[in-house]
């Protein structure tokens, strides 16, 4: 069923055509359907009056007549059942039979006297005629314009679906993505089709240049048409967001980079030549005038990503120019913090201090530090004197008594970082999107229009919070809010695009306060120790060597996966579990890349047992007791980017009644039911990659460090990755690779504008 072609549609092909008896599941959203079918007429050897036709069809109506293409096949539990490639509504045969449809219930106002006008101008074919071209329909005498829009409006609701499958089944497209299709556009599916095949882009998830530009060829679109260029400029940008964080692109390189990618994507035609960089320059030029693209100075944005660093830089600046009046003088600070460090029984350093005052002091400060600098305690600090000075409980039931909003806002850009800002905190923790209410795409509960209800907004992990993000929470502060940004500069960049972190900090205009002194209770890790003289780029020290708290195995690429392996069956033997041990990896392909290590691991922490069932989804295996990661946003779920829960239960098809595999993973909030068909937003989760593991931390990591990695490694990355351990660190490779990547300090350039907006506009030459 994956791709319709004309043969599909040969009557001599095996069918069975009945009427409903009655509809067992019909999914809304995909539309598969199963259907109790009672047999009219059938061309293979059935001898069943009844059958079960299962497929993605629309619901069908009772008491008309079907055509299903496809073959019979047996269910394990359900017995014999039709499987359906392709479906056909059969239309009324004669004037009688056109009369009597176009007068029954499903066209109401339409009575059998205005049913015989019709078809008396139209003949008995009107049906088709009507679909083809509705205006046909201006040519029965005394049919109003409500009642001609009716009849062509409910026509396409029960025939259209499969008259556009036929069309679209011609240029190649299979039924799912067809119905994909007609569920996005209606009735308009053909129409967006022939005016801009590219427009599935931007419209059905999933769809990218390739595929829409392997459709509009096939429907004879140009090699150098205008909307081909334009598309291909719309989606470089596109990616290059996506797949690289940059906020802009320079036209220089737009042009050339546009020109190469769009002379790779299809084969030319007899007569056609290469698109020259002109032409593509004249596009951009245009889609900019449109408002389509942002040219500014030579820098050219995808508007939402334009809009998304202008709001932003917008909202720090009216941040930094509020002068805050704390209501209490120097002395009464000192008094109430030492009345502080007597409760919590601890002593803050000058620098944590400082950092203290620094963000009663700020409506907007950064504070930053590495490992073991004591971040943690300072937010604690902030948030324990805050509430001091302006009389404020800590305790929420307080709030909620009184039905007012809690004034303390914690939120972080991960689930697993939100949990640890609670746990270290003691007070409620949120991510970004939960906070802000989001809805999917670019929905949220709360923005400029209904602000945040909040005294002190403290954001954890700042440096994954990509610059579309920060726009969205910071244009849903109210005005009067302390913000305090906390993060490691030295840690990787954001997935999304853009470096808001590292741009607020380079910009000088934010007041920042850093941590340097590793307190004594961090220094006796070698871990944190470790990663100190990586951030610094140089090591102290031989890391071969054993550490009480880290060991390094040297190993070849080749052995990666056989020594991890090894060193978690190690761990568990001493009474480690697989939520204490956490792999980290750079890439996902080769030989020590993270599916082959997730593969062995698998065999590891999980290996089969006649007890555990399986599911085989492509060349991937899920157990019951498995370790998994969710890759995508379900909003509809609740379930995140980075999420890792646990397979707790297999259902089998013959066990559920859409009759399709299904897989339960336990969640740390909640337990989701994936189907066989969303399963491409899991995978195992034994290995992650080191931009997945940010803002978590495990009792013991194992980083394997090889030359094979060579094009990811970098000084960041391997930073990033040590810091997720918090007890025990591993690393298995070559010591000329580590050596390598510590020395390799560059980061990949990300083109922003964010710090020379903010220099600009905070230097008083913007008003």
């Amino acid at each position: 069923m994956d791709v319709i072609q004309p043969s599909l549609f040969d009557e001599s092909r095996p069918y069975i055509k009945g009427k409903l008896k009655y509809e067992i599941f019909h999914n809304t959203d995909n539309l598969y359907t199963v259907s109790k079918i009672k047999i009219v007429e059938a061309t293979e050897d059935i001898d069943d009056k009844e059958m079960t036709v299962v497929g993605y069809y629309p619901s069908l109506l009772e008491g008309e007549l079907y055509t299903f293409w496809g073959q019979v096949k047996e269910h394990p539990r359900f017995g014999r059942q039709y499987q359906v490639d392709y479906f056909r509504k059969e239309l009324p045969q004669g004037r009688e039979g056109v009369i009597q449809y176009l007068s029954s219930d499903l066209f109401p106002g339409i009575g059998e006297k205005t049913a015989t006008r019709i078809v008396d101008t139209l003949g008995e074919k009107a049906i088709t005629l009507i679909l083809e071209n509705p205006d046909v329909l201006q040519q029965v005498p005394r049919l109003s314009e409500e009642q001609r829009q009716l009849m062509y409006r409910r026509l396409l609701e029960y025939q259209g679906l499969e008259q556009i499958m036929v069309k679209l089944g011609e240029y190649g497209i299979g039924l799912s993505l067809s119905i994909q299709i007609y569920q996005t556009y209606a009735e308009r599916a053909m129409q967006v089709l022939e005016d801009n095949p590219y427009q599935l882009i931007e419209d059905i998830e999933g769809i990218g240049f390739k595929r829409a530009d392997a459709i509009a060829r096939a429907m004879g679109i140009r090699y150098d048409a205008p909307e081909r260029i334009r598309a291909a400029c719309h989606y470089f940008l596109w990616e290059q967001a996506e797949q690289n964080g940059h906020v802009y692109y320079p036209l220089e390189l737009v042009i050339p980079g546009v020109q190469k990618w769009l002379n790779k994507q299809g084969e030319m035609e007899s007569g056609e030549q290469e698109i020259d960089q002109g032409r593509i320059e004249q596009q951009l030029l245009e889609l900019a005038e449109e408002g389509k693209l942002i040219l500014e100075d030579d820098r050219l944005y995808l508007p939402s990503l334009f809009f998304a660093e202008k709001g932003f830089a917008k909202k720090v600046k009216q941040l930094v120019k509020r002068r805050v009046e704390l209501p209490v003088s120097h002395d009464q600070f000192l008094r109430a913090l030492g009345e502080l460090e007597d409760r919590l029984g601890i002593q803050y350093a000058e620098s944590q201090k400082q950092a203290i005052e620094q963000a009663l002091h700020s409506s907007l400060m950064i504070l930053t530090g590495g490992p073991g600098t004591g971040k943690t305690t300072v937010i604690k600090g902030i948030v324990e004197l805050f509430a001091a000075i302006y009389d404020l409980p800590l305790d929420p039931n307080v709030y909620a008594q009184r039905e007012e909003p809690f004034p303390f806002l914690l939120v972080a850009p991960t689930g697993r970082a939100a949990k640890r800002m609670e746990e270290s905190t003691g007070l409620p923790a949120f991510t970004i999107h939960r906070l802000l209410g989001w809805k999917g795409g670019q929905e949220f509960d709360y923005s400029e229009d209904r602000p945040l209800e909040g005294k002190l907004l403290i954001v954890d992990e700042t440096s994954m919070m990509d610059q579309w993000l920060a726009n969205q929470l910071f244009r849903a502060l109210p005005d009067d809010i302390h913000v305090i940004l906390v993060g490691d500069q030295d840690q990787l960049p954001s997935v999304g695009p853009g470096q808001v972190l590292r741009d607020l900090l380079d910009s000088g205009q934010i007041p920042v306060v850093e941590l340097k002194d590793v307190f004594r209770q961090a220094q006796d890790s070698s871990i944190i120790s470790l990663a100190h003289q990586i951030k610094n780029g140089r090591l102290q020290e031989d890391i071969t060597q054993p550490k009480p708290d880290r060991r390094f195995f040297p190993c070849s690429s080749d052995q990666v996966v056989d020594v991890v392996s090894r060193v978690c069956q190690s761990a568990l033997n001493k009474g480690y579990t697989p939520k204490d041990i956490q792999v980290l990896a750079p890439m996902y392909r080769g030989k020590a890349g993270i599916d082959a290590l997730n593969e062995a691991l698998q065999q590891t922490f999980n290996p089969p047992a006649e007890h555990k069932r399986e599911l085989k989804v492509k060349d991937h295996i899920f157990r019951v007791g498995d370790k998994v990661l969710q890759l995508v946003n379900n909003l509809e779920q609740h379930v995140f980017n980075g999420d890792i829960g646990e397979v707790t239960a297999i259902l089998l098809a013959q066990e559920t009644k859409e009759q399709e595999d299904q897989l339960v993973v336990a969640f740390e909030h909640k337990e989701v039911r994936y189907k066989k068909s969303e399963l491409h937003q899991l995978t195992l989760a034994y290995c992650c990659s080191i931009h997945k593991s940010q803002g978590s931390e495990y009792p013991i990591v194992v980083v394997p460090v090889v030359k094979s990695y060579q094009r990811m490694l970098r000084r960041n990355l391997l930073y990033t990755a040590i810091t997720r351990g918090k007890e025990y660190l591993i690393l298995c490779g070559e010591k000329d690779a580590f050596d390598a990547a510590i020395d390799r300090e560059e980061a990949a350039i990300r083109y922003t504008h964010l710090k020379e907006t903010l220099q600009e506009w905070l230097a008083g030459n913007h008003s």
